[in-house]
């Protein structure tokens, strides 16, 4: 706000008046202070220079506007930054400071001789002005007007004072209305009016004016009215002056038509009065309203300008009585000399903590906390420049002083700076702290505050400021010691480890291990008080006291415990008896193996493992099991089962502590019972934990029971469904562990089973009989599945026990019936020399009638089998016989030429085909394997045939193949270019690797070796012409007997079906697209 057009006065300030200084602190002892000065602050030694360098700026400071004046200046007024100044040429101009250049001239259409401009009012919005004259004609102009305009009914009213509704005003921002106001005047009348702006032809500005109540002629020099509470207003408060009085009136606000402050004004209670006489005309009324931009903020102070002097007090709206104004105070005005006439000011302003007073040549600040002038500067005027008043803004608190020449701006800078110094003096703390900017001022307001809580005896109290001021450690130490103080001592350790730096080690362990004592002490004292009084007083107090204490130790254990030396605590703690406090405290620092140790020691075995399940050291599990699993083995398995990361390998020698120890039958075997929840819920595949449990199993502290069978039946259970090694496919236990235990046991069932799982079969049945276990060893006969002779040779000792050692002839043959590998004649040879045959007489015959019966089915067997082979043979000579009759115009079934063209072949189906034709239809879907052979044949001819042609060379060409000399030669072969193959039929792979390193692996490879003309004239007979069929008797001579076969060799494979009819049912898996192929069937 104009900032760029204020000059600042160069001129000394007046000094500020001085405090007593506080005594000077100093700083030693128990650690360093975390008050020392560091490079933002001055080296202090008192209040007096507390806060040099920018804390000591002004607290006012004034500078000129720099604006030319078209005129003499008579009144200014400004609010919400909005400026109005009137001048003696009765113009206006209008600054709205937050854009100072634009400036608006207002002309009063009025001559300087026909008025004469007295004041300007403003209402908080700055929306509306009301100027007033000295000979009583009145204006009013609203913010968006041009000229103001005329209020009539305002006619012979000299205007010294105007109320504005300030939450109305401030509340609606296009409000064209000023709501109700009050109007003091220079005749002591007061009215109630409002103003609107609205434009409406049938009314003008004033809406109404009337009455409400008269000062008796004395002009009303000040008027003010507050709704409280802002919430809910439901009174009225209403402050007057006269230049010697100042009137309050309160009431509830009408809304009924007749005016809003009638009812206060008139016959709602008596007016409070104070009268101050003095010989002083003008007189003035200021607020100071906190938050003063919020409609609903209501102001806390005032300042009444008097002849006697300023009375200013505090307005306190809670107030029951009649008087608003609380800590009232009528402050002198300031002489120049000793004995000099106090200067009565020309006008005054307030704020936050001083009263301004502004002189003909000079301003100067009071502060309204001590009555003391704290500012005072010379005003820079010129020759002959008048100076008129100072006008405040009540919405902004922004201050100017304005004379008949120039616009100064009085800046309230640093105002609060020695205010924490007032309240310092005054014992008031907390408002002292409220203002302390630094940290020494806070440090000099603790330090007192600390040192008057401590001789009042509020010792509590004190120790918390102690602990935030800089006053020594060993001094505030000793003054607690000296009083008998310790729990406020306490108090004041708590507040000092609180702010003592984490950084500072050595100064925290002090602390916190000598709090930890004095908790100690205190709890030990208790217990003591408690007993000694707890048969003639009511101890209930103190028991809930040393309930606290306890849960503030067990707090600070958690809080601190890292500031603590666990050896030290530990030996405090026992030196003081407080064993429930030495477990809490190991129990917060993780220290259970301590915790679990004393458990141990006093024998209670749950809350041991209560602790360690509590806790996530698995190094406890292993150190503490051996002997909780001897002495609460259940609740141990419990807590090892619900710690899966356990290594079983070192829980062994825990488990082992239940081998020897004896225990109760009906209970189980804890051991076995986490074995077996390693084995198959944690799938455990290590041997040793496997042979362990076996161990157990076979241990003789398993409860007796009186059947073995039985006392087997867990070991067995085990045995029958313990894992395997995928890999070898044997257990994970050790096989011959297992039998030696067993053995030494005399556990002959699982001894037995051991044996079955090695594969020793015969062992297992020889031990089931040595022990006359038949049946286990009818079962281990049978095991043996896939091996009939060794299961035959099981069940002959079975029978040799049964015949020999039982001596059971009767049992011996109904032993036959369980099996059908042994028969009677079996089982003879180990009856005795000298047997009675009636004991066996009826199962021989039997056996002799089954033989009988057999030799009887295998003779109608072979005579089946000889009248079959009969029939095959004349099948075979009937079919050499058999023949076709075709047309002569018969066709190929594949080219459609003539069939006698060349050779052919015709399939009982009346497929029809050439030689090649066939060829090229069989090699489509004929296997790998057959297409092999194929190329095997085909080169063994084309080698056997090498030498016949050899003989026929004298022939000519066309002849040497026994064909027509119109016939062409036939192709060459090709897979006659790889060469001689020795063995083709004995060898397919080495011929297949032969014929073209690995070509032949495929089927679509070998069928492109086929050629079938070329293999169709290697089959085609020496002798054969056309119009005769191939399939006829060929001649076999001396010299071609192996050529002759080969081809009976080949025809077999290529005339072996009709490739029409087979190819159907090989053809049902060939997609009708083949692959290259591009289906245009589905085109559009």
């Amino acid at each position: 706000m104009f900032d760029d057009y204020v000059e600042h006065s160069n001129g000394p300030a007046a000094p500020s008046t001085a405090v007593d200084p506080v005594s000077q602190l100093q700083y030693e002892g128990f650690e360093s202070s975390p008050y020392e000065p560091r490079a933002e602050f001055e080296d202090v030694h008192s209040i007096r220079n507390v806060g040099s360098g920018t804390l000591h700026a002004p607290i006012f400071d004034i500078g000129r506007v720099q604006y030319d004046f078209p005129a003499p200046l008579v009144t200014c007024v400004v609010s919400s930054d909005m400026l109005a100044m009137g001048f003696s040429s009765n113009n206006l101009v209008l600054i709205e400071l937050s854009h100072a250049d634009q400036v608006v001239k207002i002309k009063i259409p009025r001559k300087p001789t026909e008025m004469t401009m007295y004041k300007l009012f403003m209402d908080p919005s700055g929306r509306h002005i009301v100027i007033t004259s000295i000979q009583g004609e009145n204006w009013y102009l609203y913010r968006s007007w041009k000229e103001p305009r005329k209020l009539k009914g305002f006619h012979k009213m000299v205007i010294e004072s105007i109320a504005w509704n300030k939450p109305a005003l401030l509340s609606a921002s296009h409000s064209t209305s000023t709501r109700e106001i009050l109007i003091g005047t220079r005749s002591g009348a007061v009215y109630e009016a409002v103003l609107d702006a609205e434009e409406d032809f049938f009314k003008s500005q004033e809406r109404y004016l009337q009455v409400i109540w008269n000062a008796e002629r004395h002009p009303i020099t000040g008027i003010k009215f507050e709704f409280f509470p802002p919430a809910d207003p439901k009174k009225v408060l209403v402050i007057a002056t006269t230049p010697y009085r100042i009137y309050q009136f309160v009431g509830t606000p009408l809304d009924d038509g007749g005016g809003v402050f009638s009812g206060v004004f008139n016959g709602q209670g008596t007016p409070k009065i104070l009268e101050l006489p003095g010989n002083l005309q003008q007189s003035e009324l200021r607020f100071y309203t906190p938050n003063s931009d919020q409609a609903l903020s209501l102001p806390r102070s005032m300042a009444w300008m008097t002849g006697p002097g300023v009375y200013h007090g505090i307005l306190n709206f809670d107030y029951v009585s009649e008087d608003f104004i609380d800590s009232a105070e009528l402050l002198p005005y300031p002489s120049l000399a000793p004995n000099a006439d106090p200067e009565i000011p020309l006008s005054i302003a307030l704020t936050e903590f001083h009263i301004i007073l502004l002189y003909q040549d000079r301003i100067s600040g009071i502060c309204n906390l001590d009555d003391q002038l704290k500012y005072e500067e010379t005003l820079p005027l010129r020759p002959g420049e008048e100076v008129r008043g100072v006008a405040s803004d009540p919405v902004r608190r922004t201050y100017w002083v304005y004379t008949d020449q120039s616009l100064f701006e009085l800046v309230v800078g640093n105002e609060d700076r020695d205010v924490w110094k007032i309240y310092l003096e005054k014992q008031q703390f907390d408002k002292a702290l409220k203002y302390a900017k630094t940290a020494i001022q806070r440090d000099h307001v603790l330090s007192a505050q600390a040192n008057a809580y401590f001789f009042e005896g509020r010792y509590f109290p004190a120790a918390q400021c102690y602990a935030q001021c800089s006053t020594t450690f060993e001094e505030v130490a000793l003054k607690f010691l000296d009083v008998g103080e310790r729990d406020a001592l306490r108090s004041y350790l708590i507040s000092r480890l609180e702010r003592t730096r984490k950084g500072d080690l050595t100064q925290r362990m002090i602390l916190a291990t000598w709090l930890v004592e004095f908790y100690l002490s205190k709890c030990n004292e208790l217990d003591d008080i408690v007993a000694s009084e707890s048969v003639s007083h009511d101890v209930d107090n103190l028991r809930t006291e040393q309930t606290i204490l306890e849960d503030d130790l067990r707090q600070f254990f958690d809080t601190y415990k890292h500031n603590l030396d666990r050896a030290t605590v530990y030996e405090l703690i026992q030196g003081h008896g407080r064993t429930d406090m030495y477990l809490y405290y190991a129990n917060a620092i993780g220290d259970y193996q301590r915790v679990i140790e004393h458990w141990i020691l006093e024998e209670d075995w749950l809350k041991a493992i209560e602790v360690i399940n509590r806790q996530s050291d698995l190094e406890l599990y292993y150190r503490f099991g051996p002997v909780l699993m001897r002495q609460a083995p259940k609740e141990t398995v419990d807590s090892w089962l619900r710690q899966p990361s356990l290594d079983p390998l070192r829980l062994i020698p825990s488990i082992l502590q239940l081998q020897h120890t004896p225990r109760d039958p009906l209970t189980p075997n804890q051991a076995i019972r986490y074995l077996n929840h390693l084995v198959f819920e944690q799938h455990n595949i290590s041997p040793t934990v496997h042979n362990l449990l076996i161990t157990f199993f076979v241990s003789p502290t398993s409860p007796p029971i009186l059947d073995g069978s039985e006392d087997d039946g867990p070991l067995l259970r085990f045995l029958s469904t313990a894992p395997y090694d995928p890999v070898t496919g044997r257990p994970f236990y050790d096989l011959d562990y297992a039998l030696r235990l067993c053995k030494n046991a005399g556990r002959t069932q699982p001894c037995v089973h051991i044996y079955s799982k090695m594969g020793l079969w015969e062992n297992s049945v020889d031990l089931a009989l040595e022990k006359g276990d038949l049946e286990l060893a009818k079962i281990n006969a049978d095991m043996p599945e896939d091996d009939r002779s060794l299961r035959k040779k099981l069940w002959l000792k079975i029978a040799r026990y049964v015949v020999q050692d039982k001596k059971d002839i009767k049992s011996a043959m109904r032993f036959l019936e369980n099996t059908d590998l042994l028969k009677i004649e079996d089982i003879l040879p180990f009856f005795p020399d000298f047997v009675v045959i009636d004991d066996f007489k009826e199962e021989i015959a039997h056996a002799l009638e089954g033989y009988s019966n057999h030799i009887e089915t295998l003779k109608k067997d072979m005579n089946e089998a000889t009248q079959t082979a009969e029939s095959i043979k004349q099948d075979i000579v009937a079919l050499k016989n058999r023949f076709v009759t075709i047309d002569a115009g018969e066709q190929c079934s594949v080219c459609s030429h003539l069939l006698l063209s060349r050779q052919f072949y015709v399939f009982p189906c009346r497929h029809s085909f050439h030689a090649d034709c066939l060829i090229g239809l069989v090699k489509e879907y004929l296997p790998a394997p057959s297409l092999r052979k194929i190329i095997a044949l085909q080169n063994k001819l084309t080698m056997s045939k090498t030498p016949l042609n050899d003989q026929l060379g004298g022939l000519p060409p066309g002849l040497q193949n026994g064909s027509n000399p119109s016939q062409a030669p036939p192709r060459a072969l090709l897979s006659a270019n790889f060469g001689a193959i020795a063995n083709p039929l004995q060898n397919g792979a080495r011929a297949a690797n032969l014929l073209g390193r690995g070509v032949l692996t495929a089927g679509d490879r070998l069928r492109d070796l086929i050629v079938p003309d070329a293999l169709a004239a290697l089959v085609t007979a020496p002798a054969w012409m056309p119009g005769i069929g191939g399939g006829g008797h060929r001649p076999v001579t001396g010299g071609d007997s192996g050529g002759e076969k080969l081809r009976t060799e080949l025809e077999d494979i290529l005339a072996s079906s009709c490739p029409l009819c087979e190819s159907v049912i090989a053809g049902l898996d060939t997609p009708f697209v083949k692959d290259g192929e591009v289906d245009t069937t589905w085109a559009l």
